[in-house]
């Protein structure tokens, strides 16, 4: 049902930086709507993440009408909902949570986001060998995003090899054989030698979690660079990584693509996302996010 009143959150841990509440609330206004989307932080409640079933089961008593989740609750949150989108089934990861007469329904629009940043912002990008760091819910998305967009071969490196493992294992089942391999961050530094690319796609950082995800003397010009984390828009990685001449890609953008799919299963609909991209370069105060940044290094 179409209404013109939502109540809409966030549940994660570290949220208080987010820019979802400004980039759904901007569009809502735009469009004739009241919208109130509203943060809930594990840390500040001081709850563990498997406390995510309780919080969503408030959240449909309250009355809101759709939860986005983020880390590290994206997977966890599975247990406790009532229904999957096909996509969030095959993936085993659901960001948007929507509430339907008393249900909660789980979907993810993190691929879908993620591959239009990636296309609008690296689109002559190789994708013969691609390495991804992480492999959380964030991180089978973006595989997944990748092998649609053509990878070749993805490797999926996670400090929980067995994580990365039963990923890799998850999606050659749905690409087909060889497609997707899974190692240790111990491979890192040799894997990273011969790709065209890698994806980063843990909290590392994230304003809560700051520092680098791996040695900058691993980047090298000619090897491109996407981001998951967009706050901020310019991590370390980024900013190294444009310092010695690769092209890189903000999260920015899948920030933005993601939250528009998320409106439109919220409302009902369709948020221009050509507007919300101006709308967090505003925010945070960066280049538009999911343009194509491809410099030299700086001087």
């Amino acid at each position: 049902m179409v209404k013109d009143s939502y109540l809409v959150g966030l549940i994660g841990a570290g949220i208080g930086p987010s820019l979802s509440p400004a980039l759904h609330e901007r569009e809502a206004d735009r469009q004739g709507l009241r919208y109130l989307y509203r943060l809930i932080d594990i840390d500040v409640l001081g709850v563990a993440p498997e406390a995510v079933g309780d919080l969503v089961r408030a959240a449909r008593d309250l009355g809101f009408d759709g939860l986005n989740i983020t880390h590290p609750c994206k997977q966890l949150v599975i247990e406790h909902l009532d229904a999957l989108s096909p996509q969030a089934e095959a993936l085993g990861a659901v960001n948007t949570v929507v509430f339907d007469g008393g249900r909660a329904i789980g979907h993810n629009t993190d691929v879908t986001g993620f591959a239009a940043s990636f296309a609008r912002g690296l689109p002559d990008a190789r994708l013969e060998r691609v390495v991804q760091l992480g492999a959380g819910g964030a991180g089978a998305a973006v595989a997944h995003a990748l092998l649609t967009l053509g990878a070749g071969s993805v490797t999926v490196v996670d400090a929980l090899p067995d994580r990365a493992g039963s990923l890799a294992a998850q999606l050659n089942r749905q690409f087909g054989a060889g497609r997707v391999d899974a190692g240790g961050p111990e491979r890192l530094a040799a894997l990273l030698a011969g790709a065209d690319g890698v994806v980063h796609a843990t909290p590392t950082g994230m304003a809560a979690h700051p520092g680098l995800p791996f040695a900058a003397e691993l980047l090298r010009p000619g090897l491109w660079v996407a981001e998951v984390v967009y706050r901020p828009l310019e991590t370390e990685l980024l900013r190294v990584a444009r310092g010695v001449g690769c092209a890189v890609l903000d999260g920015g953008g899948m920030a933005v693509f993601q939250a528009a799919d998320a409106f439109r299963l919220v409302t009902g609909r369709v948020a221009d996302a050509s507007r919300m991209l101006s709308d967090i370069a505003e925010l945070a105060g960066a280049v538009p996010a999911g343009a194509r940044v491809d410099m030299a290094p700086r001087p």
